[in-house]
């Protein structure tokens, strides 16, 4: 299943709300997936110098990960595929 980074504001000094903000994020996640879209909330991520919080969402399309943003309350400023590196066997 792909993975999209849905990037969403979040200021420096309110950097607090992560936790809150990613409960939410899984909460909606589960909630679409008991309603047959299976969604998967995977982690985020705060660049608070840029007062920008990414958050990686494993969905069928962009437009299921941005309903889940939605639900969750994360005013998405946009969604995008994220395409991981592959792994090097050592």
């Amino acid at each position: 299943m792909p993975s999209y980074l849905v990037e969403t504001y979040l200021a420096r000094g309110r950097a607090y709300e992560r936790a809150a903000r990613e409960r939410r994020a899984r909460s909606a996640a589960q909630e679409l997936t008991q309603k047959a879209t299976r969604v998967r909330f995977d982690r985020s991520f705060h660049v608070p110098d840029d007062e920008i919080c990414f958050y990686v969402f494993d969905a069928p399309s962009a437009g299921d990960a941005a309903e889940a943003a939605r639900r969750a309350g994360l005013d998405p400023i946009r969604v995008v595929e994220a395409v991981p590196s592959r792994k090097e066997n050592r």
